[in-house]
C-alpha cells in the first residue's frame, strides 16, 4: 500500500462528533462539502441526496440536487426544510455554529476536510460506511490509487536520470499565495516528477513575499491560461525569470482543483506538462 494512504483511521470526524456507522442516518443526505458530494455520486450514493451547496460543480448531473446555498455560514433553516437525516459540512471554524444548530434540531452532521490525498482515501472510507457502500468506496479509492502509483513510477524512472524540476504553484498575486507541503497539490507535483520549492512550508497555501520567491528561483511556473496571461503582464512577477521567459507548466484547474476523485487525473496531467516524454506511457 503507497504511504499516501496511511491515514491514521479515526471514530469521529473533524470537528469531533462521532463517525456515523449505521447506514439508516444516511436516508436523506444534504451535501454542503463539494469533494464529499462528488464522492457520493462516484459510489453510487447520489440517490440519497436531497441537497447540496450551489458551489458544487461536479459531476454535471450534480444540477439535478436542490442547491440549499452557501457551503459556508449556511442558512441552517434552508437546510431543515429539505428534511434530512444526515449533512455533511465542510471542516472549518465558520461552520461549527451551523453543525451546533442542526445538532440541537436532531440533525446529525459529519464535517470532513481533504488537504492531502490520505484524507481523500479517509473520507472515501467515511462515506462508504455512512452510506451503506463500502465496497464501492473501496474500489473508487483503489482505483485512485492504482493511477497515482502508475504516475509515481514512471516521473521516478525519468527524474533518477535527470533532475526533479523546481517549480512554483501561485494560488493568488496579490498579495503572493503558493502551493506549500500542507496541500496535495504538493503531492500531486512530488508524483508527477517535480520539486516545489515551497515544500517546506506547512500550510497548504502560505502567504510569501515575491523576493522570497524570486530567492527560490523555480525553474517553472504552474499556471492555469488565465494565470499565465495575467503574470505575464505583471511588471512585478516578471522579475521571475520563469514567468519573464514564459516557462509555464500549463494545468486545467477544474482537475487539478479538486480533493477529489479526479485526483489520478491531475497527476496524470501535470505529468504530461513536466515530462512531454511520458505521454504515450501515463493512463
Amino acid at each position: 500500500m503507497s504511504a499516501s494512504r496511511s491515514f491514521a483511521p479515526a471514530d469521529t470526524d473533524d470537528f469531533g462528533a462521532p463517525l456515523p456507522t449505521d447506514a439508516r442516518f444516511a436516508a436523506r443526505v444534504v451535501s454542503l462539502n463539494p469533494a464529499a458530494t462528488e464522492a457520493l455520486f462516484a459510489i453510487g450514493a447520489d440517490t440519497l441526496l436531497v441537497g447540496r451547496s450551489r458551489w458544487d460543480q461536479y459531476p454535471q448531473d450534480v444540477v439535478r440536487i436542490p442547491a440549499l446555498g452557501d457551503g459556508i455560514r449556511p442558512a441552517v433553516e434552508a437546510i431543515l426544510a429539505a428534511k434530512p437525516t444526515l449533512v455533511i459540512l465542510y471542516a472549518t471554524a465558520e461552520n461549527r455554529s451551523a453543525a451546533e444548530a442542526l445538532n440541537r434540531a436532531g440533525v446529525r452532521t459529519l464535517t470532513l476536510r481533504v488537504d492531502r490525498i490520505a484524507q481523500f482515501h479517509a473520507q472515501l472510507r467515511v462515506l462508504g460506511v455512512a452510506v451503506g457502500a463500502e465496497q464501492r468506496a473501496r474500489m473508487v479509492s483503489d482505483s485512485v490509487q492504482r493511477t497515482l502509483d502508475r504516475v509515481r513510477a514512471l516521473t521516478a524512472g525519468i527524474t533518477t536520470r535527470i533532475a526533479r524540476p523546481t517549480v512554483i504553484w501561485p494560488v493568488w498575486t496579490t498579495p503572493p499565495m503558493v502551493i506549500g507541503g500542507g496541500s496535495y497539490m504538493d503531492e500531486l507535483l512530488e508524483i508527477a516528477g517535480a520539486r516545489n520549492v515551497f515544500h517546506n512550508a506547512a500550510q497548504p497555501s502560505p502567504t510569501v513575499s515575491l523576493e522570497e520567491i524570486l530567492a527560490r528561483a523555480p525553474q517553472f511556473v504552474v499556471v492555469s491560461a488565465k494565470q499565465a496571461a495575467e503574470l505575464g503582464k505583471d511588471d512585478r512577477w516578471r522579475a521571475l525569470p520563469a514567468i519573464r521567459d514564459r516557462r509555464f507548466v500549463m494545468h486545467d484547474p477544474s482537475v487539478t482543483g479538486r480533493p477529489s476523485v479526479v485526483l489520478g487525473m491531475a497527476a496524470v496531467q501535470l505529468a504530461r506538462a513536466m515530462h512531454p516524454v511520458l505521454a504515450d506511457s501515463l493512463p
